[in-house]
């Protein structure tokens, strides 16, 4: 059975049996965690996220309807997920595009990810960088916008991107 922090607000069903989710949480009714899953402190999961096994959720992200992340996925502290193109007080749109992170990628501290995108499997997303269009798979990005510096040619990014 997953592990919640009594001071979590958990109402999701679908959460695996050895993840985590930490304290002052919010997890809404039909979002779907995987297992071994470690939400910090501070995270909110809407109701049409589907988060895969394996994923890290550092402190301060909040995961907006609409948001797919594969298995193995690393998200950094204050990563900020939107999923509005057009934003506006009161007025909401009928559905949201759909933000996919593919299987392995990471998104540094302090990244924007703009709604309909797709971050591509073994990617990896520079803290504090903007992402307004698809990021290729393996591909190191930066910058605002973020742009391709380089691409990663293994299958383990981490060590692949240090200079």
């Amino acid at each position: 059975m997953a592990k919640i922090h009594p001071l979590a607000d958990v109402h999701a069903t679908q959460i695996g049996p050895t993840t985590t989710v930490w304290q002052f949480c919010v997890v809404l009714k039909d979002a779907v965690i995987g297992d071994n899953c470690n939400i910090n402190a501070h995270c909110l999961v809407e109701n049409d996220v589907v988060i895969g096994d394996n994923v890290t959720v550092k402190c301060g992200v909040y995961l907006w309807d609409g948001l797919r992340v594969g298995d193995n996925v690393f998200i950094g502290p204050n990563a900020t997920f939107t999923n509005d193109r057009y934003p506006r007080s009161k007025q909401y749109p009928d559905s949201f595009p759909q933000t996919i992170v593919e299987h392995h990628a990471s998104i540094g501290a302090g990244a924007v990810i703009l709604p309909g995108v797709t971050i591509g499997h073994h990617a990896m997303v520079g803290a504090g960088a903007v992402v307004t269009r698809d990021v290729p798979p393996h591909a190191l990005v930066l910058g605002n916008p973020a742009r391709v510096v380089r691409m990663l040619d293994g299958d383990t990014p981490a060590e692949q991107a240090q200079p």
